[in-house]
């Protein structure tokens, strides 16, 4: 086998020959993949020797799709596909010329970057050339799964599937070897079935080789689409699944006696319990429902500098009830934010299809607690969220070929008085396979709480509006273009969703132009100009912005972006100018190195709190470090400075500094259990002569977390966690705010 993998590498005429008919096939609609049931049984334990692969249908034609152009692959892939009564198997020999250069670190669960190798299969069990589920591990046996959908363009990793994964690195390579339960799988009744599979490699070297059993042309608009036709599968059980994971937990928290820099009072322990269940009554229809669900053991946000900011700061939504079919949300306008539910008491949830249709409902009591946007045309601010509410959500879509319908509507109604009510129709038209229109049109009502000690706009006054979005994108081999437009009425609410600016119209264009060199360090560039345009609805400036730029892929896994800014900027009454360079580069090296990321800006900025000119920057680094294949430190440092000229004849001075600093550890023993120690410090310091109100020098804060996990599956699990809080005080020492010691442990009964 290694010499037809050096072979491989190094192809004779007859290889390219054989391969360009294989290709020239394989363009021609969907190449078939039969697969047979198993003559024997199959273990899975990373060993391709069982009785059952023997049998198993053999796949060995695969293509490289990038950086090569649908070329035969530098390295040589072997897949095996089999079935039995429960279960669908899928094993693979992946060669490799120099084994001593695959990267396998440990990881968490969907911790399986794309730097790393890695494999497995998509399957498209409704054969509807849409949604696609990424069944994917690596060498180490660690799982990645997921949705991806051709409609939307999204990947979502959020979903967690049963199945079972083994894999073991050989003098030759990788194998790896998979069984999925058909219990874990959505498919259509009937004696056969024809499935859509792909069979995917991530290579990654001096470049990040990706390999399919298919051909996927470039400037294509569909991926799922090209997938390969799998028939043979007979006679399947009906699908069919349900997991009922009750949890207990146990806390003692500790809170200040008094005032900042007070010791701290131990509460008594606190038990606690919960309850999630999964029901997939057939293949169509799934019903999700929890009961006080405890998110401790998620994971503290990475900290975002909040100073000089005209709008409220995203943060991605990490608890897992919420993540399951987030992507059927998933809109122009983000109407549905599901932090925005900051303390649900219980949540049902059902998603499915018919015919031509898809849908998800979502409701939940929401205890409240946290901050509500209120939302401005050049800037947003909050309201506390002293009050509970009921919140339902759902979305209908109808597909018709790549293109789809839709009609989403959220209610969010308060307790004590007050609502907001948002719906309207969406669009994607995808008119061939280079041009894609897309479009969304909502509705607002609102009735405000009376709570003016809360918010002044909040005196139950009533508020109806709309919000309009328009996105039509073209893209072929060497050219794309986009173009948007979006208008959002003063009085538009999404209190379920994150929208922080409303009062505005906005045009938004984008050209590039792209070639890919061969045989040459950057695999990729592209050239591009940028131009954006905001204006209130009374039609005064807000911004405009025009950025000419260039962004290229290279060796190790590598991407820079740079783009200059001429950009125009409202604070206050007063329009500025402001000029920046906007960076970002990427690298993933090989070897203790993972992966670096640094961007950000420099030159003019603006002093939005003060309402003058200034110069500046922000810059963030993140970075992975991997010293052994079970250690990874995940270090964040970030900074953003603004200098102004106060205009009072000392010159320009330093009027804020910002800085972020967090460092991650993990250590991962097997692909069940890991240790976790987050600690995070956040600082601002500001000169208060500078300002034209009043302000503290210096705000700071210091956060840490330890969490040890052991995970038999993605529900049975058992965490132990600790946090401490510390804010800074005004005799400058950092004072405790509180502490928590928590354990919660959950297991998944399913039949």
């Amino acid at each position: 086998m290694a010499a037809i993998g050096r072979k491989l590498a190094f192809p004779g005429l007859f290889s390219v020959l054989a391969f360009i008919a294989q290709a020239a096939n394989a363009q021609d609609g969907f190449p078939e993949i039969r697969i047979a049931r198993t003559a024997g049984p199959i273990a899975v334990d990373g060993d391709l020797s069982d009785p059952g692969w023997k049998t198993a249908t053999r796949v060995d034609t695969f293509f490289e799709t990038n950086p090569g152009d649908n070329v035969p692959p530098k390295v040589r892939t072997v897949a095996y596909l089999a079935y039995d009564d429960r279960f669908f198997y899928a094993g693979f020999e992946f060669f490799d010329p120099d084994p001593s250069k695959i990267r396998a670190p440990y990881g968490d669960r969907d911790d399986v970057p794309s730097y790393t190798d890695y494999g497995g299969v998509i399957l498209d069990t409704r054969n509807d050339h849409r949604t696609g589920l990424l069944l994917l591990a690596n060498p180490r046996g660690i799982q990645y799964d997921a949705i991806t959908d051709d409609t939307t363009g999204n990947e979502d990793s959020s979903p967690d599937f049963y199945w079972e994964s083994a894999a073991k690195i050989t003098k030759e390579g990788w194998v790896l070897e998979m069984r999925v339960p058909f219990s874990s799988l959505r498919y259509p009744r009937g004696d056969k079935q024809t499935w859509g599979i792909l069979l995917y490699r991530n290579y990654p070297r001096e470049f990040r080789y990706q390999m399919f059993s298919a051909t996927l042309p470039r400037g294509g608009n569909c991926f799922i689409c090209r997938s390969n036709h799998m028939t043979g599968l007979d006679n399947l059980p009906p699908s069919g699944h349900l997991v009922v994971a009750p949890y207990v937990t146990a806390k003692e928290d500790a809170v200040p006696r008094g005032d900042l820099g007070s010791s701290l009072v131990n509460k008594p322990i606190r038990g606690d319990g919960g309850l999630d269940a999964k029901w997939t009554p057939n293949e169509n229809n799934a019903i999700d429902g929890t009961l006080n669900p405890d998110f401790s053991q998620v994971e503290s946000d990475v900290a975002q500098i909040a100073a000089n900011q005209r709008f409220a700061l995203f943060y991605p939504e990490k608890r897992p009830f919420f993540l399951e079919g987030l992507e059927l949300f998933s809109s122009p306008i983000q109407a549905v934010y599901t932090r925005s539910i900051t303390s649900p008491r219980w949540g049902v949830r059902a998603t499915g299809k018919f015919d031509s249709n898809q849908y998800t409902a979502f409701v939940a009591q929401d205890r409240g607690g946290g901050s509500v946007i209120l939302p401005g045309p050049n800037g947003s601010s909050f309201a506390n969220q002293d009050f509970s509410s009921f919140v339902a959500m759902g979305r209908l879509r109808h597909d018709f070929g790549k293109s789809f319908v839709s009609f989403l509507a959220t209610d969010r109604e308060v307790s004590g008085g007050g609502y907001n009510r948002v719906y309207g129709p969406d669009f994607q038209w995808r008119a061939g396979d280079h041009d894609t229109v897309t479009g969304q049109f909502l509705i607002s009502n609102t009735e405000t709480p009376d709570r003016p000690d809360l918010s002044s706009e909040w005196t139950g006054r009533k508020l109806d509006s709309h919000a309009a979005d328009v996105w039509y994108s073209h893209s072929t081999r060497l050219w794309d273009w986009f173009t948007e437009y979006r208008d959002l009425g003063e009085g538009f609410r999404a209190d379920d969703g994150f929208v922080p600016q409303v009062g505005y119209r906005e045009n938004y264009g984008e050209a590039g132009f792209t070639i890919r060199p061969e045989k040459f360090p950057i695999s990729r560039l592209r050239t591009f100009l940028q131009a954006d345009y905001q204006a209130d609805t009374d039609g005064n400036l807000i911004s405009r912005s025009i950025s000419p730029g260039i962004g290229m892929d290279g060796m190790w896994n590598s991407f820079t972006r740079l783009r200059y800014a001429d950009d125009r900027v409202r604070s206050g009454t007063t329009t500025f100018a402001r000029r920046q360079l906007v960076y970002q580069f990427q690298i993933s090296p090989p070897r203790a190195v993972s992966q670096v990321v640094i961007q950000g800006t420099a030159g003019e900025q603006i002093d939005f709190d003060n309402h003058r000119a200034g110069t500046g920057a922000d810059i963030n680094l993140q970075a992975t470090l991997r010293p052994t294949d079970h250690l990874k430190l995940d270090v964040v440092a970030a900074r953003s400075f603004v200098d102004a000229d106060p205009g009072d004849g000392g010159g320009s001075r330093r009027v804020f500094t910002a800085d972020i600093g967090r460092l991650k550890i993990t250590y991962t023993f097997t692909a069940r259990a890991f240790l976790r120690l987050i600690g995070q410090v956040v600082e601002t310091r500001r000169d208060p002569s500078l300002y034209t109100f009043s302000v503290t020098p210096k705000d700071a804060s210091i956060t840490g977390s330890a969490l040890f996990a052991y995970k038999i599956n993605w529900q049975t699990v058992m965490f132990l966690g600790y946090g401490d809080n510390r804010a800074i005080a005004e005799d400058g020492h950092y004072a405790k705010t509180g502490h928590q010691f928590f354990l919660k442990l959950s297991y998944a009964f399913q039949r």
